[in-house]
């Protein structure tokens, strides 16, 4: 589920510049208030004035302690939450003085609700929508209540006409509605640029991985031909070497080391050439749900990872892809030996396939391992980065290279209890035509898995 809830780090640019702003309209105001003071006739000072100047003063002092005790508080959402309230609570008073139920600053309220859904998203501006509210419905039923009549007429003539009880029930309800309309619309329109941006970083960070992988794929891909030419030279020779020559059990095991070396060598470059420019393959229509279990039965197989965890599905039954079938097996094989490696002796993996998208299909392969870190995540598809004792480095950089010739990508997402789930969407296509009563797949009978790769 989704947070919700707004970081710190999202929260502080926002906050500062509520504070600049806070300061820059209450300098305007205050030179407003002393323009058009200066072009009134009447007395320097009367009580409108005085509280105004009193509304600036404590407006600047409130900037004043925000600003020195910014750097000290660790809740930077609750300080917002404050600064908020209390921009509400000097609306209120503005609203008061200037009028109450007939002043013309009520939209200040709904400026309020506006950069409280800005800075503190749906929640905030629904919290600060009702206080907003209630604010203002405490302040129109004081201001009709027989004390305030008495003591509390800054505006004059402003309690010459006096609504009935309906009349202000209806004012209060017009403006609570309104202030919640505002904060949900400011919600949801805050919610979609919070998502937009979320999106937009994925693809940079996407964009800037395929850069850097095309790069690397170019360079790796001149320096595995000019390995590979001379590595054969050298394990034929040492092959016929080993045909010809006569030599005692020591020097059989070194020769044996010899070549198993290199045919470790070879492996790797072969693994390096396939990263740096995948081959093409052969595109047929085949049956997601038939593909994912043939490759779950050769796992099963396995007897270094299979008897180790239990593999759990949830497959959509008639789901048909483009893909080839060689690639798409390669690509879950390395998927699910990694997730194999990732839990500990009797976890659980879960393949599972969804329709959620038009026209697509996601395959997610969720393991209930330790997860992984985050200074780890960023580097996993990297060529040659590891983080075990054995392995190679190629085998998420392969499978990345491979769906992204699909047009596809793998999502990688840890949980904060442990746990991974990788994931990767492919196009869905109309079944395929049978020919001679098999499908366009080839039977999972005749085929071999020579397709490992692994690192």
């Amino acid at each position: 589920m989704e947070n919700r809830n707004p970081s710190s780090g999202a929260i502080n640019p926002k906050l500062r510049w509520l504070m600049f702003a806070r300061v820059v309209i209450t300098s305007l105001l205050l030179m407003a208030t002393l323009y058009l003071q200066y072009r009134q006739q009447g007395p320097v000072f009367n009580a409108l004035v005085t509280v105004l100047y009193l509304i600036i003063a404590a407006i600047f002092f409130l900037s004043l302690l925000y600003a020195a005790v910014f750097h000290r508080i660790r809740r930077h959402g609750l300080f917002a939450y404050v600064q908020i309230g209390m921009d509400g609570l000097i609306v209120s008073i503005i609203v008061f003085i200037t009028g109450g139920y007939f002043s013309i600053f009520s939209f200040l309220y709904l400026v309020v609700i506006i950069y409280a859904s800005m800075i503190l998203f749906m929640r905030g501006g629904l919290i600060i929508a009702i206080w907003s509210s209630v604010l203002f419905a405490l302040l129109v039923l004081f201001q009709f209540s027989t004390f305030a009549a008495e003591h509390f007429t800054l505006v004059p003539g402003a309690l010459a006409f006096q609504p009935t009880g309906f009349e202000i029930t209806y004012k209060i309800g017009i403006t609570t509605a309104a202030c919640l309309a505002v904060a949900v619309l400011c919600g949801l329109l805050t919610e979609q640029n919070r998502k937009a941006q979320k999106k937009l970083r994925i693809m940079e960070s996407h964009v800037k991985q395929v850069e850097k992988m095309a790069y690397m794929g170019e360079m790796a891909a001149g320096l595995a031909h000019e390995i590979k030419n001379p590595l054969a030279s050298l394990v034929g020779s040492i092959q016929l070497l080993k045909e010809e020559l006569r030599y005692d059990a020591d020097h059989r095991r070194l020769m044996e080391i010899v070549l198993r070396e290199t045919d470790r060598l070879s492996s790797l470059v072969n693994d390096f050439l396939f990263f740096a420019r995948p081959p093409a393959g052969k595109v047929e229509v085949m049956h997601l749900k038939e593909a994912v279990e043939e490759v779950i039965r050769l796992f099963e197989k396995d007897a270094h990872h299979a008897l180790r965890c239990e593999i759990q599905t949830d497959l959509v039954g008639d789901v048909w892809v483009s893909m080839d079938p060689t690639h798409f097996r390669q690509v879950l094989w390395n998927l699910l030996l990694n997730a194999a490696e990732a839990i500990p002796d009797g976890g659980s993996i879960r393949i599972r396939t969804t329709t959620g998208r038009p026209n697509a299909v996601r395959v997610a392969i969720t393991d209930n391992g330790c997860g992984i870190p985050a200074e780890v995540l960023q580097s996993i598809f990297d060529p040659f980065f590891t983080t075990k004792s054995e392995g190679t480095g190629l085998g998420l950089s392969i499978v990345h290279r491979i769906l992204e010739s699909y047009g596809s990508h793998l999502d990688v997402r840890t949980a904060e209890w442990g746990g991974t789930t990788v994931s990767f969407e492919l196009h869905r296509t109309p079944p395929a035509l049978k020919t001679n009563g098999a499908t366009a797949s080839a039977s999972p009978a005749k085929r071999t898995h020579n397709w490992k790769i692994h690192g």
